[in-house]
């Protein structure tokens, strides 16, 4: 089984969202052959509270006004620090980078076909690690290493 086209609309239309949004490190993964309960999940960071925020905040109005999809459930509101929003058909996870290094979901998923992606999301790429050098923040990726698995880029 095979992510739906409804399935990759949502996702296609939150990953151009989150990059108008400036989000870090755009990518969707189809679980459709592994999950019952989604086909496809869309995972985005940002290098602060505030901006988790807005991200998903443009994420949820998008979908709304676009496709005329509400999410059935919202977590992580609160502190900001992973913002889940579920569509049934995808979840969206809006993590702050911190989170995103920690949980590195990229792993668990990796064996899942990634979805193709709007040009500005993919663009995102590398976005996280290029932050941390400019800031003199520490960034390591999922492995452990600077700037994820492949040297800059989270895959």
């Amino acid at each position: 089984m095979t992510a739906t086209d409804r399935s990759i609309e949502l996702v296609n239309a939150a990953a151009q969202a989150a990059a108008d949004r400036l989000a870090h490190d755009i990518i969707a993964y189809d679980v459709s052959d592994v999950l019952s309960i989604t086909d496809a999940f869309l995972l985005a960071s940002a290098p602060n509270d505030r901006q988790v925020k807005s991200i998903v905040d443009e994420i949820e109005e998008r979908l709304n006004k676009e496709l005329g999809a509400k999410p059935v459930r919202r977590e992580g509101d609160r502190e900001a620090r992973w913002v889940l929003l579920d569509y049934v058909d995808i979840v969206v996870h809006v993590q702050h980078s911190e989170e995103r290094v920690f949980y590195a979901l990229e792993r668990l998923w990796k064996d899942c076909p990634e979805l193709p992606l709007p040009e500005d999301a993919v663009k995102t790429r590398g976005k996280a690690a290029e932050h941390a050098e400019l800031t003199g923040a520490e960034a390591s990726g999922p492995d452990g290493r600077p700037g994820g698995e492949t040297g800059g880029e989270l895959r």
